[in-house]
C-alpha cells in the first residue's frame, strides 16, 4: 500500500463561529502570503551567502520552521474543508449549542461568569471560549436556563446553574 493510499481525510464537520472562521482565514492568509515569503527569502539568503555547510545550524532552524508552517497550512486547509460555520442568526436561546453564550453560577460559591461554547478548534480559556468536546462544554451542550449541570474536571466534581443563554 503507497503513503497516499494511507492517508484519510476526516469528513467529521468542524462546526466554527463566524469570528473563529475569520481568524482562521485571517491565520492561513498571513501563513500562505507573508510567513512563506519569510522563509524563502531567508533560505535564499543563507544559500547566497554559501552557508549550505552541513554544521549550518542557521540552515537547519529555518528548515525546521518551514515544516512547522507548512503543517499548519494543511491543518487549517484540512479544517476549512469540514468546516460549518454556526448561523449565529438562528441559534436557539432555549437549549445550549455551539455560538451561544452561556452565564453560569457556581453551586458552590455563587460565582458567576460568560462561557461561550465552541468547537475544540475555537477554544481559548483566557476568552471563556469553552470548547464543546471538554467536560463543562459537553455537560452544558443541551443544557435550558434553570438547569444545573454537574461535571467531573481536574479539580473534582464541579456543579453550576445554566443562569442565561443568549446568541
Amino acid at each position: 500500500m503507497s503513503e497516499i493510499e494511507d492517508v484519510t481525510i476526516s469528513s467529521t464537520s468542524v462546526f466554527l463561529t463566524p469570528e473563529g472562521y475569520k481568524r482562521l482565514q485571517a491565520e492561513l492568509e498571513e501563513l500562505t502570503t507573508q510567513k512563506r515569503q519569510e522563509i524563502a527569502e531567508r533560505l535564499r539568503a543563507s544559500k547566497e551567502h554559501g552557508e549550505f555547510s552541513e554544521d549550518n545550524n542557521e540552515l537547519d532552524e529555518v528548515k525546521f520552521e518551514q515544516a512547522i508552517i507548512e503543517n499548519r497550512i494543511n491543518d487549517l486547509k484540512l479544517i476549512f474543508a469540514g468546516a460549518q460555520i454556526v448561523d449565529t442568526e438562528t441559534l436557539d436561546d432555549k437549549e445550549v449549542n455551539i455560538g451561544n453564550y452561556v452565564e453560569v453560577k457556581n453551586a458552590d460559591n455563587g460565582a458567576t461568569f460568560e462561557v461561550r461554547i465552541v468547537s475544540s478548534i475555537e477554544a481559548d480559556p483566557d476568552h471563556d471560549y469553552v470548547s464543546n468536546e471538554s467536560p463543562m462544554g459537553t455537560a452544558l451542550i443541551g443544557a435550558k436556563a434553570g438547569e444545573t449541570i454537574e461535571f467531573e474536571a481536574p479539580a473534582g466534581k464541579l456543579k453550576y446553574k445554566v443562569i442565561k443563554i443568549r446568541k
